[in-house]
């Protein structure tokens, strides 16, 4: 039976597994009974074949390409997600050696959580006081000379804060999860020792975590770490020791030459994000305070745009409005509640234009 491609696709404000550019799609579509040249789905091929050898070869190149990754890192495409790797980083890198981590939201708290299991995990900024409103400042943080690594998370998805520059913090080897924003701007790989993102916000379905990853910190792994937890054994098997998320690479590779070829990279990404946030949060700004940001300006996430009503009923009745119009998963995470839009890499700007149109009349109609 024939996929049928006249079905009205919804905007999908949805934190994750996130819109996907349709050409890619489309793509995927075409090739999904047989990969030209390999006679069989992307589906059914052998992850140690010629065929998957080039997938997985081409999808770390264009990374490369798109991100300038120097030659002294190593690409690996993982499982597990980032959740995995709040425990592989400090089982790798802790070495009984306290870690440092930055505390702006929910996501960089768990992976704390996770590191304390391991040793001694420190918070060197808070931002729980503020209820998460803001990113610290470089001068904020202090960097601990004995510290094993200093944690950030680069976009805090239920919050909705986003450091815009890669931190600069002279002596410390900097860890990041990036699996909210990652590829939704340049980034400068060099002042990251480690820098870990979950596949299906940006690049592609859920299924993979991408890991770049400074080769000199993969000496001195401790022994007899769990196979699957040791990235030693992942490099050295150039992410192939056991079978890989096969089709999630393959949508990443696809994803990754997209942004490539179609979009001008990752700085024409970025214009094209900076101005879809742009006209959302102008219409939160001039609402009059109808509609209430969570984030401080200089904070705002590009990602993931959050906002309160003047009442629980009101977002309530804004978001089964929303969805008679095709726009779904905008629910605020249940741990915070509001309105949540994300707006990622291929979410169209028709979106953010339809969205913006429903605010405009929810507002004067219940004001």
């Amino acid at each position: 039976m024939a996929i049928s491609t006249t079905t009205k696709r919804i905007y999908n404000f949805s934190a994750g597994p996130a819109t996907l550019p349709l050409p890619v799609l489309e793509e995927a579509q075409r090739d999904l009974m047989a990969l030209p040249g390999a006679g069989a789905s992307v589906l059914e091929i052998s992850h140690r074949s010629p065929t998957f050898d080039k997938i997985i070869g081409d999808a770390e190149a264009d990374l490369r390409h798109l991100l300038n990754i120097p030659d002294n890192y190593v690409v690996l495409f993982l499982q597990g997600g980032a959740t995995l790797q709040f425990s592989m980083v400090p089982v790798n890198l802790m070495r009984g050696r306290p870690a440092d981590y930055v505390k702006c939201g929910t996501w960089s708290k768990k992976a704390m959580d996770e590191a304390k299991k391991e040793g001694e995990a420190r918070v060197v900024w808070d931002g729980s006081a503020d209820k998460f409103n803001r990113m610290p400042e470089a001068s904020e943080i202090k960097v601990n000379a004995d510290a094993a690594y200093l944690h950030v998370t680069s976009n805090e998805t239920i919050e909705g804060v986003e450091y815009h520059t890669d931190p600069h913090l002279p002596g410390a080897t900097v860890v990041c999860d990036a699996s909210s924003d990652f590829l939704s701007r340049p980034m400068d790989v060099s002042r990251y020792g480690l820098i870990y993102a979950g596949a299906q916000k940006n690049v592609g379905p859920a299924g993979a975590v991408i890991v770049i990853m400074r080769k000199d910190l993969l000496e001195g792994t401790p022994a007899k770490l769990h196979t699957m937890l040791d990235y030693k054994v992942m490099a050295d098997n150039k992410s192939l020791y056991n079978t890989p998320p096969v089709f999630t690479i393959y949508m990443v590779g696809l994803v990754l030459r997209w942004l490539r070829t179609e979009v001008g990279g990752l700085p024409g990404m970025l214009k094209k994000n900076q101005e879809k946030a742009n006209l959302l949060y102008s219409a939160i700004d001039r609402s009059g305070g109808f509609y209430k940001g969570h984030a401080q300006p200089q904070s705002r996430s590009l990602m993931n745009v959050t906002f309160r009503l003047p009442s629980e009923e009101l977002e309530k009745k804004f978001v089964k409005e929303a969805e008679t119009r095709h726009m779904d998963g905008l629910k605020g995470h249940r741990s915070v509640g509001g309105i949540r839009a994300s707006i990622y890499n291929a979410f169209p700007y028709e979106g953010v234009e339809a969205l913006v149109e429903l605010m405009d009349e929810f507002h004067q109609k219940n004001s």
